[in-house]
């Protein structure tokens, strides 16, 4: 009756924290993003798995939770960090309805992080972390996050740039900082 939520970092199976590794390992059932689960399933044979296309989050977590609460031990997996913007909240969320199980997040390298380091070391003060992604929050608050951001002088790492229903939202971004 426990549901981890592994962050899995940035793609390669070499930058998943131990603890990640340990945790899938630890797990009956292996949960998640398609993408995601297929990067990693052949590095953990033999467990169950449970995936969803995009845009089936909420689906996922039910999934996921359910499993858990019939008393699997259940790795919802996701990119990054579980935390940012990743499954941790959801998982949260979705598992109000159900019996109470265990539920444990363990972090990723983050996106940020990531491409941070490829950078070198543009993290090292303040910095905001924003998505373009007007799924959950609508553009103008978005506008405005990047505006302030921009007046605040942070370094400003943008999540979910573009999509074909978004394309133009990274050059509109460019044009506000």
């Amino acid at each position: 009756m426990k549901c981890y939520v592994v962050g899995l970092g940035p793609g390669a199976f070499s930058q998943m924290t131990p603890r990640a590794v340990q945790a899938i390992e630890e797990s009956d059932v292996l949960a998640g993003y398609t993408v995601y689960v297929d990067l990693i399933k052949d590095h953990f044979p033999g467990k169950e798995v449970l995936s969803t296309p995009m845009k089936r989050e909420v689906e996922r977590c039910k999934l996921a939770v359910e499993r858990a609460a019939a008393g699997s031990t259940v790795a919802m997996v996701c990119s990054g960090d579980a935390g940012v913007y990743g499954m941790a909240g959801l998982i949260y969320e979705v598992a109000q309805d159900y019996p109470p199980i265990e539920i444990e997040v363990i972090p990723g390298i983050t996106a940020a992080s990531a491409g941070a380091a490829v950078l070198g070391a543009p993290l090292i003060h303040d910095f905001a972390v924003i998505s373009l992604s007007d799924l959950l929050t609508p553009w103008q608050r978005i506008e405005q996050r990047l505006a302030l951001a921009a007046e605040g002088d942070f370094v400003i790492c943008l999540y979910n740039p573009a999509s074909k229903k978004r394309s133009d939202y990274l050059q509109k971004a460019c044009d506000i900082v």
